[in-house]
């Protein structure tokens, strides 16, 4: 108990108000304005990396599934504008973002509760992520695109083709609706054994939506209503300016004890837990201002439900911990580390990896391995933000079948099960390791 309280303590607030923060601005419709914009900004060519390096940093603080369920239609929409590999290039681009923004950037939640495990400043494993994951996003999708362009990627075996050329339905308060035929798995990450449904995407008025059968119905975590739009929309930069003030007032905190300049209102505003707090009340009257009291409320009460089984893994993260400091299991790892800096990363990503293949979930993965070398970390003599980007990596390693993630990247984005293998537990994996190089770089100077 002391270790799930400990940490709790530590990241327990944290991990809600990004929770929070990241459903109401799914309620507002951020992400596909963000889409349209990139996709304006940067073009058909440009825009797999913008999407991927926006998914990757920006939007961390969106439930993974919600995220991905809310971006995958856009993505659809984008890839016949690429190319013939448009689909996979797509898929790629959000398989690689989506799993890294996870574990490698504040705030997600896995990044979050990594740096409360191995007691990293999160203003530092802010920064540290960020140099990352930039690099890490932009080679991978560089890489990918390379063979899927040379032959990795086969058109007629890698994409479903009755999804792909899916009939429009009928048009529905003025929005276009397409029906995607996917296979359900179970909602934590168990293959689907096949089960098939339709849902219908709805285009059109700023959002997408989701109908299941002929009833147009909702996103999962999505609270809103056909017709209860606002007669205001919130405008791209207004909906994630208290987001983004957030996360400079956290790295600002870092930057300024790195130089030894502390004011006493600096550190209070750039503590996490209430600089997170700032962004929470900033997008909750943002959302007040342009959507309405009723819409924000239902989001808050969706954002409560997602957090609680995050907060919970996370606490029993923080008990194993807790376990193998108090059992002599850490003294007995620690033997089995190198007094150098390159070994232990390489144990503890590598550690991470496995333990991700047999249990098929990045953020257990993560949060069980930084649990168990959190105990053994100050013996080892290297920077614990080291040892959490190094777990978070190891965690992307072989995204397969058991993944809720894999599922859901093969039905909306009309892949073949072989075509996911590719785009995502091939991309996926191509970015856990490239990820591992940056942090080795990185440890030389650190």
């Amino acid at each position: 108990m002391t270790g799930f309280g400990d940490i709790m303590a530590k990241v327990g607030l944290l991990i809600a108000w990004g929770v929070l923060m990241g459903a109401i601005l799914n309620e507002m419709g951020a992400i596909s304005k963000l889409v349209d914009k990139l996709l304006h900004v940067f073009g058909p060519k440009g825009v797999p990396y913008a999407l991927g390096l926006t998914i990757g940093t920006l939007l961390q603080s969106i439930f993974l599934d919600v995220l991905l369920v809310m971006s995958a239609p856009l993505a659809r929409r984008i890839a016949p504008k690429l190319g013939k590999f448009g689909t996979a290039k797509m898929a790629t681009a959000m398989a690689i973002s989506l799993e890294c923004g996870i574990v490698l950037m504040v705030p997600g939640v896995a990044a979050v509760a990594l740096a409360g495990l191995l007691r990293v400043p999160l203003g530092e494993m802010l920064i540290f992520g960020l140099l990352v994951i930039i690099p890490t996003i932009l080679v991978s999708i560089f890489i990918m695109n390379f063979f899927i362009q040379r032959g990795l990627w086969k058109t007629e075996t890698d994409e479903e083709q009755a999804v792909a050329e899916s009939p429009e339905l009928e048009d529905v308060d003025g929005m276009v609706v397409h029906t995607v035929s996917h296979e359900h798995g179970h909602e934590h990450g168990e293959p689907s054994h096949g089960k098939t449904s339709q849902h219908a995407v709805v285009q059109g008025g700023g959002a997408e939506r989701t109908a299941t059968s002929s009833r147009v119905g909702l996103l999962p975590h999505d609270v809103r209503e056909p017709g209860t739009g606002a007669s205001k929309e919130p405008g791209l930069l207004l909906m994630f300016a208290p987001m983004l003030v957030s996360l400079v007032l956290i790295a600002s905190g870092a930057f300024m004890k790195m130089a030894g300049f502390t004011p006493d209102a600096a550190v209070f505003l750039s503590t996490p837990v209430v600089a997170l707090l700032i962004g929470l009340l900033g997008t909750s009257i943002v959302a007040r201002m342009t959507i309405g009291t009723k819409r924000v409320e239902a989001a808050v009460v969706n954002g409560f439900k997602e957090s609680g089984q995050i907060l919970i893994l996370t606490g029993a993260g923080g008990s194993l911990a807790a376990m193998v400091a108090t059992s002599g299991m850490g003294e007995i790892l620690g033997k089995y580390f190198s007094a150098s800096t390159v070994a232990p990363l390489l144990v503890v990503w590598g550690i991470a990896a496995v333990l991700h293949i047999a249990v098929g979930s990045v953020s257990i993965s993560a949060i069980t391995a930084a649990g168990l070398l959190a105990p053994i970390a100050p013996a080892l003599g290297i920077n614990p933000v080291l040892l959490a980007l190094a777990a978070g990596a190891g965690s992307l390693f072989v995204v397969h079948v058991t993944s809720n993630t894999f599922w859901l990247l093969q039905s909306m984005l009309g892949q073949t099960t072989r075509g996911t293998l590719k785009s995502c537990t091939l991309g996926v994996s191509v970015a856990s390791v490239v990820a591992l190089g940056f942090i080795l770089v990185l440890s030389i100077f650190i």
